[in-house]
């Protein structure tokens, strides 16, 4: 069936009338044509537009942007770019252009047509978009650094009265209940942090070739604090072949921790916890299960299981809750795959100092909160440490050089000089005879890199367990560190 040409007149109105600009260039840069749309852009009129160059209409400047642009097309590559012009009619706002190739009769490109499209508010929406995501993270951050700052004296402050030997039992109470609850703030702080880094796509795996039982082994021995002030017994059955996982260790015993410690909060006092693990089909089913308060079907998960969840997707596992109501106790199964290939021997553990081994070290603690210092300062004490304290970066300069510190322990935000100017400092004058270590509230990821691109040797969020830091001390005293 013939059809006949469509009228160059009714061509005109749809391209006049359409939203969007349109135009038809040469290869020797000229506008052959272009749309009522185009023209109002350039506050002129079609008619005063063809024929001329683009560089008289357009200028200089934005021909130089447009270059690489014009030589991809005129090469026979399609063009998609948004840039940001300035143009009489239509003032400075964001255009996305596609350029399309065109060819004379002999096949050969003598052009381009193009067709261009006001973006500027969908670009303002982005933009609008990403600094509210900025201005969460940022409050996230600032959050967790002013949560963390109190938190750190009041771990000091129980860690020596534990260091203080027998107490009155209503004391000792006492002091397991403000360890206990500190522990539980400080990983709620880490929790809220992590499921951001996963939602925004910022969470990080370190993942190895792991050992089921070393991963259990880790998350039981943080979790078993929990477990055992409450009674619960707890019952934990392996498979008898080792079974490895590719996995992030520490996450992956985040996980069970985090099962754990739920069955033990969730639970009256002397309850039962029990966690098995099999392998079934080329998967590691691990169950943790209790005879605790149990939970409604519809129930929606806490923010600890919302963060389980996360790390599991993230290993390609999963989560399955089951309870058959209030009362009735939980089941939480964990599905992760089994790692591919021939098992390998589990690396040995490391050898490693007693806690109460008494090594004495000239440690040097700067930090402007005074509770924060000087509860540290005590505690350090108690391990054996000759400790002088600072409150702002001059000061710390200032007992750098008398007091000769093996090891420094510096907040970031102090007075005078921060703490990446004082790490500087230290490195430029002691070098390596000073081991240091960044004890701070901020602990995204961009502040442990900007802390060792400073020159600190290890970087600890607040509030630190005063053991695990005396361990890192001890550690300068091992020629392996």
């Amino acid at each position: 069936m013939k059809t006949n040409p469509v009228p160059e007149s009714e061509l005109r109105i749809v391209t006049d009338n359409m939203p969007a600009a349109a135009l038809r260039c040469s290869r020797d840069l000229r506008f052959l044509w272009v749309n009522t749309h185009y023209a109002r852009w350039l506050g002129t009129t079609p008619e005063a537009i063809a024929g001329r160059p683009m560089a008289e209409l357009l200028g200089a400047r934005a021909m130089r942007e447009l270059q690489p642009c014009i030589d991809r097309v005129l090469n026979g590559e399609p063009v998609d770019y948004e840039r940001l012009v300035d143009f009489p009619g239509l003032r400075r706002r964001w255009v996305r252009s596609i350029y399309t190739p065109t060819r004379d009769a002999q096949g050969e490109i003598d052009g381009w047509v193009a067709v261009g499209i006001d973006v500027d508010d969908r670009r303002s929406a982005e933009e609008a978009l990403r600094d509210a995501e900025r201005r969460k993270d940022e409050f996230l951050a600032a959050l967790a650094h002013e949560l963390r700052n109190p938190l750190a004296p009041m771990r000091n402050a129980v860690a020596i009265l534990g260091r203080k030997g027998p107490l009155d039992p209503e004391v000792a109470w006492s002091r397991g209940v403000m360890e206990r609850q500190i522990d539980q703030l400080s990983r709620l702080i880490d929790d809220l942090l992590d499921i951001e880094r996963i939602a925004r796509g910022r969470f990080e795996l370190r993942t190895e070739r792991v050992p089921l039982e070393l991963v259990i082994d880790m998350a039981l021995e943080s979790s078993r604090p929990q477990i055992n002030a409450s009674g619960h017994h707890l019952s934990v059955l392996l498979p008898a072949e080792r079974v490895h996982v590719e996995a992030d260790p520490h996450r992956m015993a985040q996980v069970f921790a985090t099962l754990l410690r739920n069955a033990a909060k969730h639970m009256p006092e002397r309850g039962s916890i029990s966690l098995s693990a099999a392998v079934e089909a080329r998967e590691v089913v691990v169950s943790v299960s209790d005879d605790g308060i149990g939970f409604e079907r519809e129930a929606e998960p806490g923010i600890g299981l919302q963060l389980v969840r996360g790390i599991l997707n993230l290993h390609r596992g999963r989560l399955e809750a089951k309870s058959e109501g209030r009362g009735h106790g939980s089941e939480f199964i964990v599905r992760l795959p089994v790692a591919a290939g021939e098992p390998v021997a589990a690396p040995a553990p490391r050898e490693r100092r007693g806690a109460d081994q008494q090594v004495s070290l000239r440690v040097l603690v700067a930090d402007d909160n005074r509770d924060a210092a000087d509860s540290l300062q005590r505690v350090l004490a108690l391990y054996g440490h000759e400790v002088r304290v600072a409150y702002d970066g001059s000061t710390a300069l200032e007992l750098g050089q008398q007091f000769r510190p093996r090891v420094a322990v510096l907040d970031i935000g102090m007075p005078g000089a921060d703490g990446y100017e004082v790490a500087r400092t230290f490195r430029r004058k002691l070098g390596s005879e000073v081991k240091l270590v960044a004890l701070t509230g901020w602990g995204q990821e961009a502040d442990r890199r900007r802390a060792l691109e400073a020159g600190f040797d290890h970087h600890l969020t607040k509030p630190v367990d005063p053991g695990t830091l005396n361990d890192l001390l001890l550690m300068v005293l091992d020629p392996r560190h």
